[in-house]
């Protein structure tokens, strides 16, 4: 299993939408006599770590530069990477999914929790500058702040990562003369509680088309004789196979039950059937061409026209339900009286 290649870029894509969170910090500087903006900058944000701003910030030569060329910025990097078991899952639990791309069943194992630590450094000169910034952080983190990750593209698996503020720090980079440079630096420290998925592999299983559960007479199921089964299946709400049973005679309106067709012959009462979208259900068969139905059964009533199809749902539409379908449900009940048990490997009752 290990060696197989596959990169979902998860850790890269965490990163990019932390940072993303930062880029559009405002900075306004205001005339203490009228209280009009004098200046506004959107404050730079660059992936690096501390030392690497420290370091500029005392060898370059060119420091008395205006303020908004050199100061204020931020840089944000990653610090840990740490599994998370309060969020653990089976570790050999699998769910299936669709390919967007070749509209194929996936199979995926149930991603494993970790968390990423990331440090934001906000540098200034002037200590209402870092107020400044500060506060348009913090009230959006109580104490986290939730972020929406496409983490696997190619099965549309997207999640909300909860970006957490664990603390904040500050520091006085003030050292020597009058004449050094002064760097507020005020440090926030986060966690982003993401998930690392495994590979996705082809599906062999397909889509699960029936649910099934025995009832017993009491909690001891080895002794206790079986008394009642439940089993669900798809139901499809729109015509897969196209089989254009009959054909609607006239016009109908939202609230008319009995109307002509073609032909009554493939028809029977209990059937379901479709015109358009509207999905029916015959109540009556009055004739050979005359039926009564339920309106909007399953469905919204609507008009329909002359020569309009009318098509059967039947158990072979069922079998044809595609995933990501809207579908319904058949319940089966099923009484019994014997001692038998239902058999998975088997497929049948021993």
């Amino acid at each position: 299993m290990l060696g197989s290649h596959y990169y979902h870029e998860i850790m890269r894509k965490t990163i990019v939408s932390f940072g993303t969170l930062f880029n559009q910090i405002y900075l306004k500087h205001y005339d203490g006599q009228t209280g009009n903006v004098v200046d506004e900058m959107r404050v730079p944000l660059a992936y690096a770590p501390r030392q690497k701003f420290l370091a500029r910030l005392t060898q370059q030569s060119e420091l008395n530069k205006a303020v908004a060329i050199s100061l204020p910025r931020m840089s944000f990097e990653m610090t840990s990477l740490t599994y998370d078991g309060t969020r653990k899952t089976g570790m050999t639990q699998t769910f299936r999914a669709i390919d967007k791309a070749s509209d194929t069943m996936r199979k995926v194992y149930m991603p494993v929790p970790y968390n990423i630590g990331f440090e934001l450094n906000i540098y200034c000169k002037l200590n209402d500058d870092a107020l400044q910034i500060v506060e348009q952080i913090l009230p959006y983190f109580q104490p986290s702040f939730n972020v929406t990750v496409d983490l696997v593209n190619v099965i549309g698996e997207k999640r909300d990562i909860p970006i957490v503020l664990d603390n904040i720090s500050f520091q006085d980079d003030y050292e020597g003369d009058f004449a050094t440079r002064r760097a507020l630096i005020y440090t926030l420290n986060f966690t982003a509680k993401t998930y690392l998925f495994g590979p996705v592999s082809d599906s062999s299983e397909g889509l699960i088309k029936k649910v099934q559960v025995d009832y017993h007479a009491s909690v001891d199921t080895e002794n206790a004789r079986r008394e009642l089964r439940y089993s669900a299946t798809p139901k499809a709400l729109k015509d897969y196979d196209d089989d254009n049973t009959t054909v609607l005679r006239t016009d109908l309106s939202k609230t008319k039950t009995r109307f002509d067709v073609t032909s009554t012959l493939a028809l029977a009462v209990g059937m379901r059937i479709i015109i358009d979208k509207e999905i029916m259900k015959i109540k009556e068969i009055v004739d050979a061409n005359t039926i009564v139905v339920y309106r909007g059964y399953e469905s919204v009533a609507a008009t329909h026209i002359e020569n309009a199809s009318i098509d059967v749902l039947t158990t072979a539409d069922d079998a044809l339900v595609e995933p990501d379908d809207d579908f319904g449900f058949n319940g089966i009940i099923e009484v019994f009286n014997d001692s038998k048990t239902y058999s998975p490997t088997q497929q049948k009752d021993i």
